[in-house]
Parts: C-alpha cells; structure tokens; sequence
C-alpha cells in the first residue's frame, strides 16, 4: 500500500509541475537588460563619482519607451573598478542611488539592477576571483531573470561591448543590440548582435516596433 500511495503523490506531484510549467510563459515578462556604461550614461572609465555621471542624450527617452511597450527595465554593469581598489561597494551604491533618483526625477525607474565586483586580476583579495558573473559570462541576466520573472527567450539585451552581448546569448537572451555611444565597436560587430544602433533611443524604436 505504501508504494502505491507514493507513485500515486508522485505522479500528483509531476502533474502539478507540469501544470505549472504549461502556465509559465503566461506568468513571464519579457525584458530589455541594459548595460550602464556607455549605453545609460557617458563612457568615461571607471565611473564613481557622482560629479562624473552623466546620463546620455535619449537614454531617458528610450527608457520611457520600452516601459510604454510593457518591457521590464533591468540594468546590468561589470564594476571591475571594486576588484581593483578604484573605489569601494559604498562608493558604487551611493552612485546607484544617485543614478535611480535621476531617472525617478525624469519619471522613469528600472526594475532592477545588478553588477559585479570581482576580476581575477583584482587588487582586493576578497573579489579577485572568476566568476560566473562577470560579463561575458550569463550569471547576472540570469540571476535577473530568477528574481523578476523574466522570459528570456522574449527579451533584449542593449550593450556596447562584445562581451554584453555574448553574456546575453550565454544566458538564452531573445535578442542583442549593441550601440556605439560607449566603446568603440570592432570591425566585426555586425556578426556579434542582431542590430547596430546608434544609441539606447534607436534601439528603442527598432524593439519596440517589433515587440
């Protein structure tokens, strides 16, 4: 008696997962993962300091946009500079605060926002390592993705380096777009994303009109 109430919980049990699976995509909402340097605000190494943010033309615009088209709004950064003693996790979040108070000011605010501090290369010892998160590696947007309920086969990823748009494809991201208002891109950027825009603002215009 005992084993068969069991394969009887069990296959309840697998029945239930599988309801739940089948309501998933439903539950899901797409997203655009955006790069902070060089995508929201200027390019200018290393960013802390409040007095040196500055957010980018249309960035703000762009954001209102793809918020308009029902996109979550998540922001990812690699902050390399913590590893190597530039400035320190203190330091980084009030210039987080900083940042999330301008947007807010402008009427718009991101879901979330998630970053790295190690480098294996690093001068503090406790974020020199190799980790999972560091991009191009897909720890960040799937971390995001866990704790907001993304669908990433249905969302974006804006960047300004190769190394953004191979973490978005390690992580089963949709779709990839890098622009060239932060790094230079290389010769071969074309084969890297799925579009080349100019800035956050036109490549909210290409998501949104074929979302």
């Amino acid at each position: 008696m005992t084993d068969t109430r069991e394969a009887r919980t069990g296959k309840a049990a697998a029945a239930d997962r599988a309801a739940a699976g089948a309501q998933t995509p439903q539950r899901l909402r797409r997203a655009v993962f955006i790069d902070r340097d060089g995508v929201l605000n200027e390019e200018r190494g290393y960013v802390c300091a409040i007095d040196d943010f500055r957010l980018l033309p249309g960035a703000v615009e762009g954001l209102r946009r793809l918020r308009a088209a029902g996109f979550a709004l998540v922001g990812l950064t690699n902050q390399a500079g913590i590893a190597h003693g530039y400035y320190t996790e203190e330091q980084f979040a009030r210039l987080t605060a900083h940042m999330n108070e301008l947007l807010r000011e402008n009427g718009v605010a991101l879901d979330g926002f998630f970053f790295c501090p190690h480098h294996p290369a690093g001068s503090v010892a406790r974020f020199r390592l190799r980790c999972d998160c560091r991009k191009p590696a897909p720890g960040m947007v799937l971390q995001a993705a866990r704790e907001l309920s993304l669908d990433l086969a249905r969302s974006v990823l804006v960047g300004d380096k190769i190394s953004d748009t191979d973490a978005g494809r390690a992580a089963g991201v949709g779709r990839t777009i890098l622009v060239r208002s932060g790094h230079t891109l290389p010769d071969d950027a074309a084969c890297q994303a799925d579009d080349i825009c100019a800035d956050l603002l036109e490549a909210a215009h290409i998501i949104c009109e074929g979302s």
